[in-house]
């Protein structure tokens, strides 16, 4: 794989942007699998059932059991079991909502830092054509 591939590109920018999110969230105790876990339920209005998180992050379920279990630890999430006891509510603490607005800036910063060699258009471009390979490989 040569240096200059799209694939080979995307993957490095990718590690290097959850690099440097694993760093910022450390503080908190989080990783960056788990803030995009806070974010969903945060679009969510604060709460989501297990199976809806892993159909959100494309993940298997034990994977999401291991995630929530870790957040629920840590004081960020409460679960309780739905009404057929095969799934799991998940709703956002008060000690989440407290770091939301710190998370959202980090988010804003890095995008900015991510995109600021790019012109307005540019930006608009990339994000076009990136809806365009994603939507391709759905």
């Amino acid at each position: 794989m040569l240096k200059n591939d799209v694939g080979y590109l995307i993957k490095s920018i990718n590690d290097k942007l959850k690099v440097r999110a694993d760093a910022e969230l450390k503080q908190y105790h989080l990783t960056m699998s788990q803030s995009r876990v806070l974010v969903y339920l945060r679009s969510r209005g604060g709460q989501a059932t297990q199976k809806e998180i892993e159909t959100f992050l494309d993940v298997a379920h034990p994977t999401v059991v291991g995630l929530v279990s870790r957040m629920e630890q840590n004081g960020y999430v409460t679960c309780w079991p739905c009404e057929d006891g095969r799934n799991k509510y998940v709703k956002l603490t008060p000690q989440a909502e407290a770091i939301d607005k710190d998370m959202q800036e980090n988010m804003h910063a890095n995008e900015e830092m991510l995109l600021a060699p790019l012109s307005p258009e540019e930006r608009e471009r990339l994000r076009d054509l990136l809806l365009t390979v994603a939507e391709h490989l759905m």
